[in-house]
């Protein structure tokens, strides 16, 4: 009787020490998450500082909080109109487009257990291009005025996902078939914009390489409403899936056994991500590495479980899409380098250290 009571008392014990590692791990991933979250704060207050203008960090902020707060803070009405008008709407967009590339990052590598899958290696990108080639030397597009050249960037890279989706579906939608429709599709639709920048004229010229090289200054207060709706579905619609996640990384026969369809979860991931990859680089253009960098360097800090690894590759591809970002717009000052460059210089070197730093851990196995 005594012997029993001791090996119940030994495991519970034996319980106990293992839900307060289990408490400390998840606290100390909620910690991180918060200090990334609290930098992208403090990041946003110094970049705002840079430029011709001279406004100071205290300046910055007391510009932004007298926007909500009226009549607190004695604001010069020039910083205020800079700050809220050119500076901070960029920067806001920044994060927004860092955000949705990271994530869509995350769940792609997952789905697809390629640590190189991201939203541009699928061919989502080359689709966007080949819609902005169209507007620019046919003329041809979905919508007039201002989203002239946005409608046909979104049309086709939703387009281009829609294609890689039905071919793999008929083909039954593994990983292996995605790639590779992802490959295909994204040499042809390279292939048909560099065709229309043979034809094209200087100015239309002009006009596919700038965007082709990716920038967040296209971003404004009208533009913001409509990527936070698109965020606001389908970013919780990826969260839903996280442990369907997490048992895939265990292999297509796992998950079948416990009850996880993977075909399915592979293309309901697929659309819901390219939805909003289509809605980001619609605005920004090609922007590279943020979505293949962002959920290394999560998992290499967090581990492997979706329900932390989805928001951190979000929050930590903000960062580096705004830290880039203020470095392109003041390393040679006046002249701005487009984004989508100076995050492929950031982008490249950094990764290759994470990759030769990092843990040989492979959790997409």
């Amino acid at each position: 009787m005594a012997k029993t009571v001791r090996r119940t008392t030994s495991r519970a014990g034996k319980r106990s020490e293992m839900q307060e590692a289990h408490d400390s791990f998840v606290f100390a991933r909620y910690l991180f998450m918060a200090v990334i979250v609290a930098s992208i704060i403090i990041l946003t207050g110094v970049i705002i500082t840079l430029g011709p203008l001279d406004i100071t960090v205290a300046d910055a902020y007391r510009a932004l909080i007298a926007r909500f707060y009226p009549g607190y803070f004695d604001v010069d009405p020039l910083t205020s109109r800079v700050v809220w008008n050119i500076r901070f709407p960029r920067i806001v967009g920044g994060i927004l487009a860092g955000f949705g590339l990271g994530v869509c990052g995350c769940v792609m590598q997952a789905v697809l257990k390629n640590p190189l899958a991201s939203p541009f290696t699928l061919g989502i990108s080359s689709g966007a291009q080949f819609g902005i080639s169209i507007a620019a030397v046919l003329g041809i597009s979905l919508f007039g005025g201002p989203y002239l050249l946005v409608g046909n960037a979104f049309f086709f890279a939703i387009l281009c996902s829609v294609f890689i989706i039905g071919l793999s579906a008929i083909k039954g939608a593994t990983s292996e078939t995605l790639i590779l429709a992802g490959i295909a599709v994204n040499y042809f639709f390279s292939a048909m914009s560099q065709l229309f920048k043979y034809f094209a004229d200087d100015e239309q010229l002009r006009l596919m390489t700038s965007w082709g090289m990716g920038d967040l200054a296209a971003f404004s207060w009208a533009k913001i409403p409509l990527i936070l709706v698109v965020f606001g579905v389908c970013i919780p619609l990826l969260m839903l899936k996280a442990w369907d996640l997490n048992i895939m990384t265990s292999g297509d026969e796992t998950a079948k056994s416990i009850g996880v369809d993977a075909n399915r979860v592979r293309i309901y991931i697929m659309l819901v991500s390219s939805l909003v990859v289509a809605t980001v680089v619609c605005f920004t253009g090609t922007i590279g590495f943020i979505g293949l960098v962002a959920p290394h360097m999560a998992r290499m800090i967090l581990g492997g479980d979706h329900r932390f690894l989805i928001p951190a590759s979000g929050i930590l591809g903000a960062v580096v899409l705004v830290a880039a970002d203020g470095v392109a717009m003041n390393i040679i000052a006046p002249t701005v380098i487009p984004t989508g460059i100076m995050t492929s210089v950031i982008g490249v070197p950094f990764f290759m250290y994470l990759m030769l730093k990092g843990r040989r851990r492979e959790f997409w196995a």
